[in-house]
């Protein structure tokens, strides 16, 4: 039964708009959608609507304020649970790091009275140049790297240069303020190596890849996945011990090295001098000097030119009778 005209009507169902006032509606809605944008708007509805959004903010905010710190409470006691392990794991970190920095320098203490007694000098470490890293898109080589560092900084070629974590490469080229590094994964890097478990010499040569391969390895070298592997100085370029990477298997079954450098972007690095050995030179004879009178052979020749003796003398002193 409809009342005074009204666009309701009540059924036994419930409350029912007509289907005219529905439309209506829906027409309304679409009209309000089409031309509710920011530039057709007015300044004074723009205005009103920011001041009810303003008056508004703080009371939804104030009343949100309980709904989202009874939410957080589950996640806030997780989070403190995962505190407390990380903490307790840094802490056991710290432990094992002060254990092992206390190893480190007693064996720095002992290593230098080794070298006092053995008279074995080793290269220096305080004097490494530190240097950033730039990309060498135009240089000769496939893996190389340009440094902020030349020979006014004391860079020479043939230097090795590591980072933080071990061996990249070495110096190939320097220039007064830059230098030119050849990475281990080169096509053109070679460097002799060992396994510091077994002292099994080899060869790193560089493929382009990320894993430099080990070439000329001795037989019977008892080589493991894992093993260490460091610097030979095999070639008098580069010191020996410097830290390169771990032993590992291709599919191939070939030996290749992980390197240690991979752990960090070569962004920093440094550079350390290092004066090869070299062979000895023969010393030249000056002007006031000698050479060294051999005392045998000139005995020996006085006793050539010496003349022989009469036969009655040597038969006398034979005999014993004159």
């Amino acid at each position: 039964m409809s009342i005074g005209g009204s666009s309701r009507r009540r059924d036994e169902s419930g409350v029912r708009f007509s289907r005219t006032f529905t439309v209506a509606l829906f027409l309304i809605s679409i009209v309000l959608v089409a031309f509710d944008r920011p530039q057709a708007r007015s300044p004074a509805l723009a205005s009103l609507r920011a001041g009810i959004t303003d008056l508004a903010a703080p009371v939804l905010d104030l009343v949100a304020a309980p709904v989202r710190g009874l939410s957080n409470i589950g996640p806030y006691w997780r989070n403190q649970a995962h505190l407390a392990e990380e903490n307790a794991d840094l802490r056991q970190r710290l432990n094992e790091t002060r254990y092992w920095r206390d190893l480190a320098l007693q064996l720095r203490d002992q290593r230098e009275v080794y070298e006092q007694a053995l008279r074995v000098e080793s290269p220096a470490t305080q004097n490494r140049i530190g240097a950033w890293t730039l990309g060498d898109p135009d240089g000769p080589f496939v893996q190389s790297r340009l440094i902020g560092a030349g020979t006014r900084q004391g860079v020479d070629s043939g230097d090795p240069v590591l980072n933080v974590y071990g061996l990249i490469g070495r110096v190939v080229e320097t220039g007064n303020v830059s230098s030119r590094v050849l990475l281990l994964t080169d096509l053109n890097s070679r460097i002799p190596v060992m396994a510091d478990r077994s002292n099994a010499r080899a060869v790193l040569v560089g493929d382009n890849s990320d894993y430099p391969r080990l070439d000329f390895l001795t037989r019977n070298a008892g080589l493991e996945d894992g093993d260490r592997i460091v610097t030979s100085g095999d070639d008098g370029i580069m010191p020996r011990g410097l830290p390169v990477g771990q032993a590992q298997r291709d599919r191939q079954g070939r030996w290749r090295v992980r390197l240690y450098s991979d752990q960090a972007p070569v962004d920093f690095v440094w550079v350390f001098p290092f004066e090869p050995v070299r062979p000895p030179e023969p010393e030249s004879l000056s002007d006031d000097q000698t050479p060294p009178v051999d005392t045998a052979a000139n005995a020996a020749d006085a006793d050539s030119d010496a003349e022989p003796a009469p036969e009655g003398t040597a038969e006398t002193s034979a005999g014993g009778e004159p």
